[in-house]
């Protein structure tokens, strides 16, 4: 895993951080990772520091009558550009069940802050049986689709609204042709589009630009990548997508989060 791109203080306050909310919440960290764009490969100079990490409870926790209201997610202010959050392992499991991208992506995330060897592989090793390549599209779809209705009604772009939708669009259109999980890094996604020189060339260019500017700069909008994300958004909303027949062994989920009740 790469973390070099993680300064070491601020890898060691991440790190301070993280054993403070085991601390504070009487919970173990299973695994934490850096989720944004410094993970997918295009952080500006003063993008915070996203991290995200699963966490478990005691045993007893659990075992309560009022579970479905307890709190599940653990969250605290953004300081110093350090935002960092955490789920509950029943919640991002839940949410693992429903291919939801945020979980999906964690795990593959190329920054990992805590490991402890058994999570995370054993999540990955899950995929193959439960992931919607359905769900998946859908999801990037409707990423694409809201950012592009919200963001490019004017004569200027955010910078990185590009890279999020274009990153939406693309996980869509590897998920299409590979039926499993996207890849998380910018970089393995554009390989989709390389043999296309105009828009090859323009997400060169844009990178380039988002790396040394701030994290709201705008630019005059891009006639070819918008050309680009608007054929694609019309092939996925003309896509027929059918979920095949749920076949997704949700008892493999049972016996995997029941194996860290301690």
């Amino acid at each position: 895993m790469n973390n070099d791109v993680i300064p070491p203080h601020i890898h060691a306050e991440i790190l301070k951080r993280i054993k403070a909310a085991e601390v504070e919440h009487n919970v173990k960290v299973l695994f934490a990772v850096e989720s944004g764009s410094r993970a997918w490969g295009f952080a500006s100079p003063n993008s915070d520091y996203d991290v995200r990490f699963i966490y478990v409870h005691p045993r007893d926790w659990y075992l309560a009558i009022d579970l479905d209201d307890k709190r599940d997610v653990i969250e605290y202010p953004i300081v110093d550009e350090i935002d960092i959050n955490g789920w509950d392992l029943r919640k991002a499991l839940q949410l693992l069940w429903r291919s939801n991208p945020g979980i999906v992506e964690w795990l593959q995330s190329p920054i990992v802050y805590v490991d402890d060897g058994v999570f995370a592989p054993a999540a990955r090793a899950l995929l193959p049986e439960i992931y919607s390549p359905v769900k998946g599209i859908y999801h990037y779809r409707h990423m694409a689709k809201n950012n592009y209705r919200e963001h490019f009604k004017t004569g200027t772009v955010i910078i990185k609204k590009y890279f999020y939708i274009l990153r939406a669009l693309l996980s869509c259109l590897w998920i299409e042709k590979a039926n499993k999980p996207a890849p998380i890094e910018f970089h393995q996604l554009r390989e989709l589009v390389a043999d296309d020189i105009v828009i090859d060339t323009e997400i060169s260019a844009l990178l380039e630009r988002k790396k040394t500017s701030q994290e709201k700069e705008i630019a005059a909008p891009i006639p070819a990548l918008n050309q680009f994300i608007e054929t694609m958004l019309a092939h996925y909303d003309e896509l027929k997508l059918v979920e095949p027949e749920n076949n997704r062994n949700i008892e493999a989920l049972n016996k995997f989060f029941q194996q860290f009740l301690i």
